[in-house]
C-alpha cells in the first residue's frame, strides 16, 4: 500500500532514556528520515522515560494534518516492547483521534544495510589508535 506523503504521519519510537544525548539522537534520525523519505509529517516518540511520548506524537501528527498514522518501533528485534507495548500505547493514543487509522510496523529486524553499518563501525573501531 502506498501512502500519501503529505497526509500520512510517521512516528519513530525508541525506548527513551534518562540520557538526553540518547533521546536527541532520535530527533536526528527523524530529520534524516524526513529528508530521504519525502514524508512531511514525521514525529519522534519515546516509549517511556522521556518526552514526547506516543500519545503526544500521535496528536502532533493529527494537528499537522495527518489523516493516517504509521508508527515504527526504532528497535532492532521483535521483543515485548515492539510487539506488545508500542502497539498497546498506539491504540490508546489513537482512541483520542477516532477516524484516524493507524498501523504499527515491524522493528528494523534483519536487513543487509544494518550489517553494512555494523561493518563500518567495526572498521572505525579498528582504525582508532589505542
Amino acid at each position: 500500500m502506498l501512502f500519501d506523503r503529505k497526509t500520512t504521519g510517521i512516528i519513530l519510537v525508541d525506548h527513551g532514556s534518562r540520557m538526553s544525548a540518547a533521546n536527541d539522537l532520535l530527533h536526528e534520525v527523524v530529520a534524516v528520515f524526513k529528508d530521504i523519505s519525502g514524508f512531511t509529517i514525521v514525529e519522534p516518540a519515546h516509549m517511556e522515560l522521556a518526552a514526547p511520548n506516543i500519545a503526544a506524537a500521535f496528536s502532533a501528527c493529527v494537528r499537522r494534518g495527518a489523516r493516517r498514522v504509521v508508527v515504527h518501533p526504532y528497535f532492532l528485534s521483535p521483543g515485548r516492547h515492539s510487539t506488545t507495548d508500542i502497539p498497546r500505547l498506539t491504540r490508546r493514543a489513537a482512541a483520542a483521534h477516532p477516524g484516524v487509522p493507524f498501523a504499527v510496523t515491524e522493528p528494523l529486524g534483519l536487513e543487509r544495510e544494518i550489517a553494512k553499518v555494523i561493518l563500518r563501525r567495526v572498521r572505525q573501531c579498528g582504525a582508532k589508535k589505542r
